[in-house]
């Protein structure tokens, strides 16, 4: 598929974008320019690929993403090697995902390579954009939603694919050297709903809880499972991983209730390579809490796209909280978090494929 190319009529001008890129948060800035590429059924499926202006996106009253909510979304970052240029981590499986949400939602597959091609096109339009801060990186948001304008529940026949660029600095703002969360009375997903898909209905859900963990000056909120309330499923937008004293590594299985992260399966791979036993396998709050006031476990960390590798030191609930270790960064956490990094940024060997350079 060609790209229609074009060009920003007034972009930002360049001593206004390097005094944001200083210091430009995550998620409230964004890049000049945006991906857009339609699909109607009547047209044979996908088609007017162009990078222009990032711009508004006008929408009819009744277009159905707005009363049905087929819309998706993928999470992706570009990454400064160390040799200046940019790179992205396993786009591949994100194009894979992406296609996964499309299939639980009803809607259209886009063919991976005109998916990692459009985020190519991106960043190469939006390369000057990378933040100079520390940790700093591109964070790229690739999404489709249902276009058609009808009333009427059924799958649209009409979608939009767009990707923008948001300059990225650290995702956690409390200045912790680990995070604290917060057990939610709330759910996330049941049993064959659409927990494994990446949908905006899955963190609209979230809001509510993860607003009453911010009110309580906690990081984060831990959804435990919707039948039994029991067994630890995954934070707000998060994976979990248990590091024990015998070597064991736990996190839990992919059921179809839990997102499945990249970051996740990245770290699978890499807790292995440290000769650590890695399992996934159910693992309830109560055992939690009282693995960590043993000391048997000694570490918790979350992980993700947008949080990387981040320890959690804290868990508190209604019956109480307990602390995880020293409360701190672990040992293990910091030793696999600097090598996933690593890897990312060219830094380390990447022996496993995930790095596609960019030029």
């Amino acid at each position: 598929m060609d790209f229609e190319c074009i060009p920003h009529p007034a972009p930002v001008p360049g001593e206004t974008r390097t005094e944001a890129l200083a210091n430009p948060g995550f998620g409230t800035l964004f890049s000049d320019h945006m991906v857009t590429i339609d699909y109607d059924e009547a047209k044979g499926g996908w088609y007017g690929a162009k990078v222009g202006p990032r711009e508004p996106i006008p929408l009819d009253p009744a277009t159905a993403v707005l009363h049905y909510a087929q819309e998706i979304f993928e999470g992706m970052k570009a990454y400064k090697q160390v040799d200046g240029s940019l790179a992205l981590f396993r786009p591949e499986e994100n194009a894979r995902r992406f296609n996964a949400s499309a299939d639980r939602l009803a809607m259209p597959n886009l063919p991976e390579e005109i998916f990692i091609e459009s985020v190519r096109q991106l960043v190469a339009a939006d390369r000057d954009w990378f933040p100079t801060v520390e940790g700093g990186s591109l964070y790229l948001r690739p999404f489709m939603f249902a276009s058609e304008a009808f009333l009427g529940v059924r799958p649209a026949k009409q979608y939009k694919f767009v990707v923008i660029a948001s300059p990225a600095g650290n995702y956690f703002k409390s200045g912790s050297p680990a995070v604290s969360i917060w057990i939610s009375d709330y759910t996330r997903a049941a049993p064959g709903g659409t927990g494994a898909a990446k949908c905006g209905g899955n963190y609209a859900a979230s809001l509510v809880p993860t607003g009453q963990a911010f009110a309580k000056g906690h990081d984060q909120v831990l959804f435990l499972d919707a039948v039994e309330r029991k067994w630890v499923e995954e934070l707000g937008g998060m994976n979990l991983f248990f590091v024990f004293d015998d070597g064991r590594v736990v996190t839990p299985p992919l059921t179809g209730t839990i997102l499945p992260g990249i970051t996740r399966d990245s770290l699978i791979t890499l807790l292995r390579e440290e000769g650590l036993d890695v399992s996934e396998e159910m693992y309830s709050i109560d055992q939690w809490r009282d693995d960590a006031t043993s000391g048997k476990l000694l570490e918790t960390m979350a992980c993700g796209t947008a949080a990387v590798v981040t320890p959690v030191g804290k868990v508190a609930g209604p019956d109480g909280e307990f602390e995880i270790g020293t409360g701190g960064p672990g040992q293990i956490t910091s030793k696999i978090r600097e090598k996933l990094v690593g890897i990312q940024k060219g830094a380390v060997e990447d022996t496993h494929g995930w790095v596609m350079k960019l030029g």
